[in-house]
């Protein structure tokens, strides 16, 4: 087991815990508990199965050439280790998912900038308080009623109500 335990990940469970959000703290601990059962389990048991004694078997069974049936398929048996087909798929997602992480890391960025701006203008604005019409006009052009197109009012088209 100790070539398998080598290939085996280990998980940084502080790293872990750190993304866990308060209410998934219980299923979090489940888990890390569960895991840490399996990996003392597959830790305790041995690099390589216990040999079986076969002459013991060949004087214990009854039934002549069984224990030889037995022991001649248990030596033909061959279990096929499975095939990594997904570990490339999986790496390209990942890369797929960084980029567009970085992608919307700099259009967040210029939001921030945007926003930024946008807050310089309010907090240099008059206080509303103190606007005029004009300058709630000035600060705010979409306010600005057109009275010469639309003399009536609410002096806006009715759609845009």
């Amino acid at each position: 087991m100790a070539g398998r335990r080598a290939a085996l990940k280990t998980i940084d469970w502080v790293a872990f815990a750190e993304r866990i959000p308060p209410n998934q703290r219980g299923m979090f601990n489940a888990l890390k508990t569960r895991s840490d059962a399996i990996a003392a389990k597959l830790a305790s048991l041995p690099e390589k199965p216990a040999a079986i004694d076969w002459n013991y078997y060949r004087s214990a069974v009854a039934k002549a050439g069984m224990v030889d049936d037995f022991e001649k398929k248990l030596k033909a048996l061959q279990i096929p280790e499975p095939v990594d087909t997904q570990t490339s798929n999986i790496n390209t997602q990942e890369a797929e998912a960084n980029k567009s992480a970085l992608a919307y890391i700099e259009s967040s960025k210029a939001r921030i900038v945007q926003y930024e701006a946008e807050l310089a203008k309010f907090q240099n604005m008059i206080p509303f308080d103190q606007m005029t019409i004009e300058d709630l006009n000035e600060a705010f052009p979409e306010t600005k009623l057109d009275k010469v197109k639309y003399p009536y009012w609410p002096h806006k088209p009715i759609a845009d109500l």
